[in-house]
């Protein structure tokens, strides 16, 4: 009963750390809302797109309504080009032209209503979308998979030790060894396919994402280490306490970018 309940709140930990993961970060689309001749409207504008089409913007507004979509290279001094957003009797889109991978745009939108009224959506802060390379299924869906594992026997772990289970040392074990798989060989090649290299952080770059799940998997060695030969549950509960809030920083904070001026990729 007890192992059931372990179980249970730690499910309920790694999906409430995962929705919240889910819905922040600069690459989820972001929420916002505009009012249309007295009617409020709310829209996802998309912040990440793979780049082997270009990116459609839609927003869900009445056919009469009409608009342009301003977007611009970020970080270049150079005009805002505009494009005529088209309506397909549910929305109004506009197309934001692919970008080499890590490349980013910054875009806003006017709208015109029926008398002509115009209404301006991220004006004063255009909204930023990063481009990506494809990468396959194959990779991406398993690394997914084992991380959020890693991060439930992580929690479990860290519940175990905290009760005085030795299951608490069996748990960890499992935990680092998804971590290596998930974090370490899965992640890189996930960074290759989407930004051309595999490992962006420390000592070659300062990209978060990278960064984090390395010190998430040394913090996660040292405490299966120490626990080897006796059980010492402060450990795990403090690598299980440090991986919770690495999980909690937004995914893709401080990731690669793409300097239209030099053509490299940096970091951070």
């Amino acid at each position: 009963m007890k192992n059931f309940l372990f179980w249970t709140i730690a499910v309920m930990i790694t999906i409430a750390a995962a929705i919240y993961q889910r819905t922040t970060g600069p690459t989820y689309p972001y929420r916002t809302t505009t009012t249309i001749d007295g009617t409020e409207y709310s829209f996802e504008l998309k912040r990440s797109q793979t780049n082997t089409h270009p990116c459609m913007i839609k927003l869900e507004v009445p056919e009469e309504v009409t608009g342009e979509i301003f977007y611009r290279r970020l970080k270049m001094n150079e005009e805002w080009t505009a494009m005529e957003m088209k309506h397909d009797g549910v929305h109004l889109a506009g197309e934001l032209p692919s970008q080499p991978a890590a490349g980013k745009l910054e875009y806003y939108i006017v709208l015109k209503s029926a008398t002509g009224a115009e209404t301006t959506v991220m004006k004063e802060k255009p909204v930023v979308i990063r481009f990506k390379g494809n990468v396959p299924a194959v990779i991406m869906i398993p690394h997914i998979l084992i991380m959020f594992f890693a991060m439930l026997l992580s929690n479990l772990a860290g519940l175990t030790a905290a009760f005085g289970s030795s299951e608490q040392r069996r748990y960890g074990r499992w935990a680092l060894w998804l971590l290596l798989a998930g974090g370490m060989v899965l992640g890189p090649l996930v960074q290759k396919y989407a930004f051309g290299d595999l490992w962006t952080g420390i000592p070659f770059g300062w990209d978060l994402t990278d960064n984090k799940t390395l010190i998430a998997v040394v913090v996660w060695i040292f405490a299966v280490v120490m626990n080897r030969k006796k059980e010492r549950p402060g450990y795990t509960i403090a690598a299980a306490v440090i991986l919770l809030l690495i999980y909690s920083i937004p995914h893709s904070l401080f990731g690669s970018e793409l300097d239209f001026a030099t053509g490299t990729v940096t970091q951070g």
